[in-house]
C-alpha cells in the first residue's frame, strides 16, 4: 500500500516469488500450482471446498464462496495476477473490484466464453463453422427451435454444463419432456446433430505481447459425455491440422486474449466445425505434461506472468487417459510400466463419472514436428 492508502501499481511482468491468484481449486488449479511452483511462482488458490486438490500444493487458499465480493477484494489485494481455472467461475465480483491486479485471460473473453450462445455467435462472427444452433430461453421456445433446426439435435444449458452435465439429446418427441424440464430451470440452446468422423482439439496460449504457440492437434474420444483419451499425432491431414491451429488463433487474437485455451472441433466431410471453446487448460491438453518440454500447464503460468511463451513442439508420441471413478485404484499397475506416466489428483472422494487421474502413455518419435509458432 502507498501512504495514502491506495494500492501499489502490480508491475504487467512477474518476477519469481511473486503471487498468482488461482480461482478455482479442482485438479487444474492444483497443476497450474505445481507449474507455478517449479518456475519460483507462488500460487494462492480460491476455493469454496477447504479440501480441493489443490489445497495440498498452494502456498496459500482462500476458502469463501465465490460470490463474496469482499474476500474477493482481499483475495485479489494479495496477489499480482489472477487466473481462472474454470470457465464458469463468477466473473461479477472481479469486475466488480475497484483495483484488481491484472486478470489473464480477460473478463470479457470469460464472459463471451463461458456462454454457449454467445460464444457460437462470436464464433460465427469470425467465420468459423458450428453446429446450427437457436437460442431457447423458454418452454415455449423449444418447438419453433426444433422446427428450424429438427431431429436429432442436443439441448445445452448456456452456462454451467460440462462432462455431459446439462444436456439432453433429442432423437425424437419421446424426449421432450426432459427438454422442456431443462429449458425451464434456465436458458438453453439448441444445437442441430453433426455427423462426424472423429474429434480433434488444440490447445493454445497467447502472450501479453501477443505471440501465439500451438501445441499439436489430439484426437479425443468421448464416453457418456466425457473424455475419455487424447491420442497425438491424431489422425488429421497436414491441411487439416493447420486449418485447426489457424481457428485457434484468430480466437485467440479476436479475443486479446492472454493464457491458454482449448478448441474443439468435430472432423466432417465437409470440413472442420468448432464445437466449443474453453478459456482456460484444458483436459485434452493433459498429453503434453509427458510428451512436451513445456506444458499447458507451464505455458498458461508464463502467459499469465507476462513471460515469453515456451516451445510447443512434442518429443514424443502419447494417449492420454483419463481414470474416471474406480479407474484410479487400477494406480499400481500403471506404475510398473515403463511407458507410463501416472498423475492422480488426490481427491478423497471416488465416486461414477469423477475424474481421478490420468496417465499418459509414452512412445518415441521419429522425427521432429515444426514449431508451430507465430
Amino acid at each position: 500500500m502507498t501512504s495514502d492508502g491506495s494500492r501499489t501499481p502490480v508491475l504487467t511482468l512477474l518476477t519469481p516469488g511473486q503471487t498468482i491468484g488461482v480461482l478455482g481449486g479442482g485438479q487444474l488449479g492444483r497443476m497450474l500450482a505445481m507449474a507455478a511452483a517449479r518456475l519460483g511462482l507462488r500460487v494462492h488458490v480460491y476455493d469454496p471446498d477447504p479440501r480441493c486438490p489443490a489445497a495440498d500444493v498452494a502456498a496459500e487458499l482462500t476458502q469463501a464462496p465465490f460470490e463474496d465480493g469482499a474476500a474477493m477484494a482481499r483475495f485479489a489485494a494479495s496477489v499480482n495476477a489472477i487466473t481462472f481455472e474454470w470457465e464458469s467461475v463468477p466473473t461479477a465480483a472481479l469486475s466488480a473490484l475497484h483495483a484488481a491486479p491484472p486478470i489473464r485471460p480477460p473478463v470479457h473473453a470469460v464472459n463471451v466464453l463461458q456462454d454457449r450462445l454467445a460464444e457460437k455467435r462470436f464464433l460465427t462472427e469470425l467465420g468459423l463453422r458450428t453446429a446450427p444452433f437457436e437460442a431457447v430461453d423458454s418452454p415455449e421456445q423449444l418447438a419453433p427451435a426444433l422446427a428450424r433446426i429438427g431431429y436429432p439435435a442436443i439441448l445445452k444449458t448456456r452456462r454451467f454444463g460440462y462432462d455431459g452435465r446439462g444436456q439432453v439429446r433429442l432423437d425424437g418427441p419421446h424426449r421432450i419432456d426432459s427438454a422442456v424440464a431443462l429449458v425451464a430451470t434456465q436458458p438453453c440452446v439448441l444445437e442441430g446433430f453433426v455427423a462426424f468422423e472423429r474429434e480433434v482439439s488444440v490447445v493454445a496460449a497467447r502472450c501479453v505481447r501477443g505471440n501465439r504457440a500451438c501445441y499439436e492437434p489430439g484426437e479425443s474420444a468421448h464416453e457418456d459425455g466425457i473424455l475419455r483419451t487424447t491420442r497425438v499425432p491424431a489422425q488429421l491431414g497436414d491441411e487439416q491440422a493447420r486449418a485447426a491451429r489457424r481457428a485457434a488463433e484468430l480466437v485467440l487474437d479476436a479475443l486479446d486474449y492472454v493464457g491458454v485455451l482449448g478448441v474443439e472441433f468435430f472432423v466432417t466431410e465437409g470440413g472442420l466445425l468448432v464445437n466449443e471453446v474453453a478459456p482456460r487448460v484444458h483436459n485434452s491438453g493433459h498429453w503434453t505434461e509427458a510428451a512436451c518440454h513445456v506444458d499447458q500447464f507451464e505455458q498458461h503460468i508464463r502467459a499469465v506472468a507476462g513471460w515469453p511463451l515456451g516451445d510447443p513442439r512434442r518429443h514424443s508420441d502419447v494417449t492420454m487417459r483419463n481414470l474416471i471413478g474406480d479407474d484410479v485404484h487400477g494406480w499400481p499397475a500403471y506404475l510398473s510400466s515403463p511407458h507410463a506416466a501416472l498423475h492422480v489428483y488426490g481427491k478423497r472422494d471416488v465416486r461414477p463419472g469423477r475424474k481421478m487421474g490420468h496417465v499418459n502413455f509414452i512412445g518415441e518419435r521419429s522425427t521432429a514436428s515444426p514449431r508451430p509458432e507465430s
